[in-house]
């Protein structure tokens, strides 16, 4: 029995939501989501809150309820807060830097490597040492976020590279005499 599923997703003010067939439109502040359903749910609207139940007793039902259920909760989250994934950009001469729609970042290559921001995602450098990815759309903020990473994880020796904002690198000891 799905725990989360139970609970209705509340719309806010401002945010508006419509089903048709399988398919939800969340319209908030900060634009506009859909999201598909499986046909194992039913998606109901009524007195600013979203409600989901399952269609039947089997296991692939139950799944989808509460999966559907965090979707739509998503959906909502992002057309009025947004999501937001911060990086940090640790080694002596590593910097980053936003020059238009693009980030430079010089970390330990032979040359600067530009990464163009997606149109749906808002990327700022506050500081030489500090990324943050912004967007309405959960998963392509975390994707961008880890392709950013991706240039210089952090190694374990010295800890250089680029790690989200608290994230732990466990570190390993150096060669002994």
């Amino acid at each position: 029995m799905s725990r989360i599923g139970k609970k209705p997703v509340e719309l806010p003010s401002g945010v508006t939501a419509s089903v048709s067939g399988q398919t939800v439109e969340v319209k908030g502040p900060k634009g506009t989501r859909s999201f598909n359903a499986t046909d194992d749910v039913t998606i109901t609207v009524e007195d600013n809150a979203i409600t989901v139940t399952p269609r039947g007793k089997s296991k692939r039902a139950r799944q989808q309820w509460g999966m559907s259920r965090s979707m739509i909760a998503n959906l909502v989250t992002g057309v009025t807060t947004g999501f937001k994934r911060e990086l940090e950009v640790e080694g002596v001469g590593y910097r980053v830097q936003m020059q238009g729609n693009t980030l430079k970042m010089n970390v330990g290559f032979s040359h600067d490597v530009n990464f163009d921001a997606p149109e749906d995602v808002t990327i700022v450098a506050p500081k030489q040492t500090e990324i943050a990815v912004e967007g309405i759309d959960q998963q392509r903020v975390g994707q961008v976020a880890a392709n950013i990473r991706a240039w210089r994880r952090p190694e374990p020796y010295k800890g250089k590279g680029i790690r989200y904002k608290g994230e732990f690198v466990f570190r390993k000891e150096g060669k002994k005499k």
